[in-house]
């Protein structure tokens, strides 16, 4: 079984999208030749995994996050190719915008978070909202690591089943989020 509408294949996609994308990139990098290449690299990436999307409808956003993740891997890549010259400023605006997402990534995941137990809620507060390393707090919480990763990852458990239960995820291959949307019937968190 395809996972995706079988009416839909790559050069329609492409043909769709690639304008916009270009625009996309264009704005992110400064460079044309830089452009095209990154283009090229998202068009075979496209190919590589266009078969795992699992609704037609979210393959836009499915394509434009691609999109930024390869930028940003891009700008990764050159930072570290150039440690020891000198990198604008404008070079580095993906790690603003992983910070913005991350901010209003965290308002979302909050009402979630609350609705787990106490204790869950502050773990994972603590450990995916905050970043504290979960080594660091089981030391400050007394606890020993090994029982303190368990908790959490119940915890994470627990967390996905409230998403689950106000919202249709979208995974990718390897299980991330690749998209979201609330169901007709949600629960009203978000």
């Amino acid at each position: 079984m395809n996972a995706v509408n079988s009416s839909l294949n790559l050069e329609q996609v492409w043909g769709q999208y690639q304008q916009g994308l270009k625009k996309f990139l264009h704005s992110k990098v400064s460079n044309p030749d830089d452009v095209d290449d990154l283009q090229q690299e998202i068009l075979i990436k496209t190919h590589q995994s266009l078969h795992t999307i699992k609704d037609a409808d979210s393959v836009k956003s499915w394509l434009f996050q691609l999109a930024n993740r390869t930028i940003i891997d891009f700008y990764r890549k050159r930072a570290r190719q150039q440690r020891d010259g000198d990198i604008q400023a404008e070079d580095l605006w993906f790690e603003q915008q992983e910070d913005l997402i991350e901010q209003e990534m965290a308002k979302c995941i909050q009402p979630f978070v609350d609705a787990l137990p106490q204790d869950q809620a502050t773990l994972l507060s603590e450990v995916d909202l905050k970043g504290t390393s979960q080594k660091q707090l089981a030391e400050k919480v007394g606890l020993s690591y090994s029982t303190l990763k368990s908790r959490v990852q119940k915890g994470r458990v627990e967390l996905r089943k409230l998403f689950e239960e106000c919202c249709t995820l979208q995974l990718d291959q390897n299980g991330s989020v690749i998209d979201c949307e609330v169901k007709p019937d949600g629960c009203g968190k978000c």
